[in-house]
């Protein structure tokens, strides 16, 4: 009769408990500066059929795609943390002017495969970062999660087959404006050229820039072969961080049961960026060889050279990048972990 009681009363209470977070209604406002063929609006449409479903209607969320709500990442995560923009998804480099230490997304050749990249994103790493960016936010803008945006970044170009690191001699590589791709670009002996990614197809045209480094996805999405981005080297040197942003007023303002579905939210959005770019990048790859373009596979001896050419990377990262030890740090820390659980499951697994 006691284990009755206590049974009825435990129902009682969470029915009661979940009648009062339906009653509560809350609208999240999410932007992705893309469109709707981007693995972001994918993220997006995954997260918005959960979140609404999973609390019972007690959470809508309104998708803004495009620059409805905001044009650069400054101005997005300044929306942000202002409270008019509820949900924003950034590059590493729209938000390396506010947050400069997310660049370690971009460090070349430390993250080496997705295996590796999923499980560095998916951990301690990541609450790292987040409480570095709400203290330097005062606590008005959250890291939520981290997933990916096309894939891996390869060297591209229109003047030849690229091999090794000496084969970019002098050549103009178009960068974003953050420091750290132009670093890296110096590093390999080209000449780092930074042209807003509007303008990029007809700086390939004509000359201005004579490369760039971006993913398969982005490179077909923008036809960039008809402007003659015909080489394509799979070197690998970043996995294409995309950094899910909250502001924080908003989440913690909610009753802890919404808080989880957000948070669950954020990891179905994760899984579905992490699986998108996969699947994406076999038709891209393929019109990229449709199309005339030439790929080249580095061998393992070969990626070693760009590794150690790219290594000094690292010091320029610690030496110059606020919080860039910490984090740096973090990921390597992060990296090892998974690489040894990776190697335990394959002794596992293997045999």
């Amino acid at each position: 009769m006691l284990n009755g009681l206590k049974t009825a009363a435990l129902a009682a209470l969470v029915a009661g408990s979940a009648s009062l977070a339906t009653a509560q209604e809350y609208t999240l406002r999410a932007t992705a500066n893309s469109n709707e063929n981007d693995e972001d609006y994918d993220g997006l449409v995954v997260f918005k059929n959960y979140v609404e479903q999973a609390s019972n209607g007690a959470i809508e969320v309104e998708l803004f795609i495009g620059t409805q709500l905001c044009s650069t990442g400054a101005e997005c995560l300044e929306g942000v943390s202002e409270g008019s923009i509820d949900i924003y998804i950034s590059t590493s480099g729209g938000a390396a002017g506010i947050f400069p230490y997310v660049q370690v997304l971009d460090l070349p050749y430390v993250m080496t495969s997705d295996r590796v990249a999923e499980a560095v994103l998916s951990g301690d790493f990541v609450r790292t970062m987040r409480d570095m960016a709400l203290e330097d936010s005062g606590d008005t803008v959250r890291l939520m999660t981290i997933g990916n945006t096309g894939g891996w970044r390869n060297f591209a170009n229109t003047q030849g087959t690229v091999e090794v690191p000496s084969d970019l001699e002098g050549m103009k590589i178009r960068t974003v404006v953050a420091d750290l791709p132009q670093e890296l670009v110096s590093t390999l002996g080209a000449s780092p050229t930074p042209i807003p990614w509007p303008e990029l197809f007809t700086s390939l045209q004509t000359g201005v820039v004579e490369g760039s480094k971006n993913g398969i996805t982005d490179i077909m999405g923008m036809k960039f072969p008809d402007a003659g981005l015909q080489y394509l080297t799979l070197d690998g040197h970043a996995y294409m961080g995309a950094l899910w942003w909250m502001n924080n007023e908003t989440f913690m303002s909610m009753p802890e049961d919404l808080r989880r579905v957000v948070v669950d939210g954020f990891y179905q959005l994760q899984q579905a960026t992490f699986a998108s770019p996969k699947r994406k990048s076999i038709q891209a790859y393929q019109d990229f060889a449709e199309a005339g373009g030439e790929i080249y596979v580095p061998t393992p001896e070969q990626m070693q050279t760009w590794a150690e050419a790219a290594a000094p990377v690292q010091d320029w990262f610690r030496e110059n990048v606020d919080g860039g030890p910490e984090i740096l740090d973090a990921m390597l820390a992060a990296v090892e972990e998974a690489e040894a659980d990776m190697e335990s499951d394959y002794e596992a697994d293997l045999n």
